[in-house]
């Protein structure tokens, strides 16, 4: 089995790192977020860093780069407080990597892919269109994570749509038969597939 002491990782060619420490912590979802500067002007970029942090209110997590150059998704949920959350498929993948992209705030890369805003009820931030899964979500607080100045911005699920065919009868949603895409590292991209589900465990005494 290779091995990399902390002094190997540290002397690593930095794009070799980048990559060994992106893919090493295993498949992460592939998401995009979309944005609206009060310009009017839409943003949707690909992250792979949501998460779960709880179900009682219903709040996701996700986690920034320092924001010592400009962070258009940033920037925009600090000035509306509002954005949405798509599920990345199949059919999307090389559009929704194309996000990754560092476009000028006055661009949006809706006009620089296929991807197509879709707007639902009052809010005035752009989902994903043909996402499997959206969610629009208002901001709610962030922390700075000192360790690296990285922030992890979190927010509310205040409206949940999700494709017809996915729900189970218990609340489950099957993202494997919408062909939702997992991300390795910065560019690997897989489609998993539901193998199993397993029941509640309890202690074997």
């Amino acid at each position: 089995m290779l091995h990399f002491s902390q002094h190997d990782i540290d002397e690593m060619q930095h794009l070799y790192k980048i990559n060994l420490i992106n893919s090493c912590s295993g498949y992460k979802s592939a998401n995009l977020i979309g944005t609206k500067s009060l310009r009017g002007i839409s943003n949707v970029a690909i992250f792979s860093s949501v998460t779960h942090i709880g179900s009682s209110p219903a709040v996701l997590g996700f986690f920034l780069r320092p924001t010592t150059v400009i962070r258009n998704s940033y920037e925009n949920i600090k000035e509306t407080g509002f954005f949405t959350i798509n599920h990345v498929h199949e059919a999307i993948l090389q559009d929704a990597h194309h996000t990754s992209a560092k476009y000028d705030k006055s661009l949006s890369e809706f006009d620089f892919t296929e991807l197509k805003e879709e707007y639902k009820g009052d809010y005035l931030v752009p989902f994903v269109q043909d996402a499997p899964v959206q969610m629009a979500m208002r901001y709610v607080e962030e922390y700075a994570i000192k360790a690296n100045d990285t922030i992890l911005l979190i927010g509310e699920i205040i409206d949940l749509y999700i494709a017809d065919d996915l729900l189970e009868a218990d609340g489950f949603v099957n993202l494997s038969k919408a062909n939702v895409a997992s991300i390795n590292g910065l560019d690997g991209y897989s489609i998993p597939k539901l193998k199993t589900r397993l029941e509640y465990q309890r202690p074997k005494i």
